[in-house]
């Protein structure tokens, strides 16, 4: 996993309430487990006409925002089915934060655990955030749990457990693997 110290990237605003992991992701492309290529399939059903046609009116096809990688939204982000493909199409399409009011507790925990950083922020903070020129860079500090921005700094909440995890780029498995002489050690002992 890509760690997360201190991170730099512009914001695009999409501030619905509610959006659900089916919107994030929609079913019909969950048919592989490999993490790669579920980001062209985002926001599926908003980002595309038909065919793939670009919905002229959807804020990520936006000229301005076609490089953003902080997404800034509302209230319940990543609500509905478990599915971890949510955070791997968020992440496969450039995000590595999401700023939110509050998240669903399976996509906030699957966001972590695929390197995706998701804060909690009130909605007037989020406002303010949302609120910010698509040219405008804003750092993310996760060792001093900063958003600094032209509108102020703000602080933002994480256990520490998964902020050491984050800034050290450790999942579960290269947590494993940081044993790997005593796994070895235990495994000739008990052949």
């Amino acid at each position: 996993m890509e760690k997360f110290t201190v991170y730099k990237g512009t914001t695009v605003p999409l501030m619905n309430d509610n959006i659900d992991t089916d919107q994030i992701i929609p079913k019909q492309f969950l048919k592989s487990i490999d993490k790669k290529g579920f980001g062209k399939n985002l926001f599926y059903e908003w980002r595309y006409q038909k065919d793939y046609d670009e919905n002229p009116d959807f804020i990520l096809n936006y000229p301005e925002y076609q490089t953003a990688s902080l997404l800034i939204s509302g209230d319940n982000f990543g609500s509905g089915s478990s599915r971890e493909h949510a955070a791997w199409a968020l992440s496969d399409y450039g995000f590595r934060a999401i700023i939110a009011g509050s998240y669903s507790d399976i996509f906030y925990n699957n966001s972590l655990k695929n390197g995706l950083l998701p804060i909690t922020q009130p909605r007037n903070i989020l406002e303010q955030l949302a609120g910010l020129s698509s040219q405008e860079q804003i750092s993310i500090d996760l060792p001093h749990q900063l958003i600094q921005t032209s509108v102020g700094e703000f602080h933002f909440d994480i256990d520490p457990i998964w902020k050491d995890k984050l800034i050290n780029g450790l999942d579960d498995i290269g947590i494993t693997l940081q044993y790997e002489k005593e796994i070895q050690q235990y495994e000739q002992q008990h052949q």
